[in-house]
């Protein structure tokens, strides 16, 4: 992941009932309610490799226009990334793969060290924040420490992270399949972070890698990452740096942080939330 989200404290008020009724009699009231969101329930391709089931609750951009939804929330885009967003829950998560190959889950996960590593980074990543014009992001500590469950094949956690003074969730899954792995990360209030994980983990059981992507299916001759799960929770696609000693400078970069309030989020879509 190479883009740099500034996250509005999404309220999906905009995939409301009166957003629809906007959609559907034309109106331009908010550019992001006029995205051609897919409504659930329906089955969404994630690149080739994966596809997600959708539910009457969830509502997914193709790859497209989840890069006008980046450009609409002042983050800059990314090619093969994908949105997906909870209409009764303010939440929204992006889907993005990473063609690192398979990736051995044996090693040891230290949440301590970990989170030092990540924390060391900061200095030097909000450096380059400066230099692009975005709000130094810090790390405040685990919400959620990272923990792997070897039968879904899923890496989890959630990080505290701190800009202009407010804070935000991000929680990260990271799904190891045979090429590489699905990057899913939830953007979420700290206030109602269990309830949206909670969602955003229900709506991963419609999520399944394509036949010839899965983990299972790994036979003798395909590539192999050069690093574990550790380096996944500390750098991402900036693991390799952080496998050689390098402490994920760019991380910070790859993570979602805070660009605004929900009163920002009620302009943004044009009008009052509804709930």
């Amino acid at each position: 992941m190479k883009y740099l989200v500034s996250v509005v404290l999404l309220a999906v008020a905009f995939l409301t009932s009166s957003s629809v009724r906007s959609e559907e009699s034309g109106s331009s009231e908010s550019p992001i309610a006029n995205l051609p969101w897919h409504s659930g329930p329906g089955s969404e391709r994630i690149g080739s490799q994966a596809v997600i089931k959708t539910d009457a609750d969830l509502s997914f951009l193709d790859e497209a226009s989840s890069r006008k939804f980046l450009e609409l929330t002042g983050n800059i885009p990314e090619d093969g990334l994908y949105v997906l967003a909870s209409k009764s829950k303010d939440w929204w998560a992006t889907f993005t793969f990473n063609p690192m190959g398979y990736v051995k889950d044996d090693d040891k996960i230290d949440a301590d060290e970990l989170l030092a590593s990540i924390k060391s980074g900061d200095e030097a990543s909000n450096e380059e924040r400066k230099r692009l014009g975005i709000s130094a992001l810090y790390t405040d500590g685990w919400a959620v420490p990272p923990h792997y469950d070897s039968e879904s094949k899923r890496l989890e956690w959630g990080v505290r992270l701190i800009s202009e003074g407010q804070p935000v969730v991000n929680y990260t899954v990271r799904i190891l399949g045979r090429t590489g792995v699905m990057n899913a990360t939830l953007v979420a209030d700290p206030e109602t972070l269990q309830a949206d994980v909670q969602s955003f983990k229900t709506s991963l059981t419609g999520f399944e890698f394509n036949s010839g992507e899965r983990y299972a299916e790994f036979h003798e001759g395909d590539r192999v990452a050069e690093y574990g799960l550790a380096a996944l929770v500390v750098g991402g696609g900036a693991a390799i740096a952080a496998k050689s000693g390098l402490l994920a400078k760019f991380w910070k970069l790859i993570v979602l942080g805070v660009a605004g309030l929900a009163g920002f989020v009620k302009k943004l879509f044009g009008r009052k939330s509804s709930r």
